[in-house]
């Protein structure tokens, strides 16, 4: 039974990766600074960690996952947010390269977060892993959270390091936040609503993280988003027809700016990006378009 580590287990995404490693019957531990609330969240019979100075260096874990870090978007992007940000990733990852490099016997993966942010604004140009970048502060973020994972591979562990995009999905995440006000018939589209959206279903990221884990030839960067990006119109129209609501409240690019600041470059930027490598990897998405993953995540009671 091979071991992993996992850091961000208990979020939107990590909740449901878990589920999926203990069923293909993987023993997982949870870094987590409430070691007693992870087992009701996480799942029964894993185990956890309270710090990174807990590792040891006889401790052996085959896998590690690294999608710990401060949510994006839950507050105004103050400095002080902002250093926040950046420290629940960056510094995080520098500990956790650290911890690796005095084991033993050292991991062969480590899966490492980042995020499509990683290009920055690029309007409607089609960005592959190859693609340049135009630097912002998600793009600096991300930029260097991936230089920080990357230094595992001098001690001769595989990094792959998944580049996000918007995830959809059950209980939470973009999907719960854009439908409510579609609910109350008070949805619309964000500013010109030509801005790409580059989405993917939380079962496909899954997917992509246990191909990772199976698959040794896959290293480096990897776009996780769903083949067929949309524009945040289309996105509008395709989740006003599956709620069978109205979207009549555009709302201004202006009013996105004196509302959010700086952090309106989130919902305002635009990045239309393809999965060039994973597809490259024989990866079969099981959800490519926005209308069978709408479908698949709105028709349940």
């Amino acid at each position: 039974m091979k071991k992993i580590l996992i850091t961000g287990g208990t979020g939107f995404i990590g909740k449901a990766l878990i589920a999926s490693l203990l069923a293909e019957g993987y023993e997982v531990t949870v870094l987590s600074r409430d070691i007693n609330s992870v087992e009701s969240i996480c799942g029964v019979g894993v185990k956890a960690i309270n710090s990174l100075d807990a590792l040891k260096p006889e401790d052996i874990y085959q896998i590690v996952i690294n999608l710990a870090g401060a949510p994006i978007f839950d507050a105004r992007w103050s400095d002080a947010r902002k250093q926040i940000i950046r420290d629940s990733r960056i510094n995080l990852t520098q500990q956790l390269v650290s911890g690796l490099a005095k084991m033993s016997t050292k991991p062969e993966l480590l899966i490492s977060g980042s995020a499509i942010g990683y290009y920055g604004d690029h309007g409607a140009t089609i960005l592959t892993e190859h693609s340049g970048v135009k630097e912002d502060f998600s793009q600096q973020l991300c930029a260097d959270w991936e230089n920080e994972a990357k230094k595992a591979e001098q001690f001769g562990i595989r990094v792959c390091l998944i580049r996000t995009g918007l995830v959809l999905g059950e209980e939470g995440g973009l999907l719960q936040r854009m439908s409510l006000p579609f609910k109350w018939c008070l949805g619309g589209r964000l500013g010109t609503g030509q801005q790409w959206m580059s989405w993917i279903h939380r079962e496909d990221w899954i997917a992509i993280a246990l191909k990772m884990i199976i698959d040794a030839t896959m290293s480096g960067a990897y776009n996780a988003t769903a083949p067929n990006p949309v524009t945040n119109s289309q996105f509008t129209k395709a989740l006003a027809d599956a709620l069978n609501r109205p979207a009549l409240l555009p709302v201004p690019a202006w009013l996105l700016k004196k509302l959010l600041g700086e952090m309106s470059e989130l919902v305002l930027g635009s990045q239309r990006v393809f999965p060039e490598r994973l597809l490259a990897a024989g990866f079969k998405f099981k959800y490519a378009t926005l209308s069978s993953a709408l479908t698949q995540l709105l028709s349940r009671p």
